[in-house]
């Protein structure tokens, strides 16, 4: 499970969610990617078990690249606990991905394998993808 070593403020404030990712919207590492064209927040659970599904469909062929990392983290109250009293406690980590954001990236395996690791990962998450391809330089 991806988590911080350690954080300066336990709480943090919400945010926003406005506009388009500032970087990363263009496949670096591999050769296709997993471009959110949504906004949302993604837990830590979420990624890893987008990564579990890729990497079982490849076979642990391939490589896998995890652009997102969650570093925010989120509070919730108990249930049936009344208002006011401060904010609640640090319930788990999220990573807020703008649209445009390229999440996942795969390389080393078949255009048809990796549309199908890539497929089977969006569907663990909580945002609406496309399969980005890689742009060579010349062509």
């Amino acid at each position: 499970m991806l988590v911080p070593k350690r954080v300066k403020f336990r709480r943090e404030h919400r945010g926003h969610m406005r506009g388009e990712a500032k970087g990363g919207k263009t496949v670096a590492f591999g050769d296709f990617g997993l471009q959110a064209t949504t906004s949302s927040w993604v837990t830590n659970r979420q990624i890893e078990a987008a990564r579990i599904a890729m990497t079982r469909y490849m076979k642990r062929g391939g490589k896998v690249w995890i652009k997102i990392f969650p570093h925010k983290s989120y509070t919730s109250k108990g249930v049936g606990v009344r208002m006011g009293n401060g904010k609640g406690a640090p319930e788990g980590w999220v990573a807020p991905v703008k649209r445009g954001k390229v999440m996942f990236e795969v390389g080393g395996v078949s255009e048809e394998i990796a549309r199908e690791a890539l497929r089977l990962a969006s569907h663990k998450l909580p945002v609406k993808t496309k399969v980005l391809t890689r742009e060579v330089e010349g062509e």
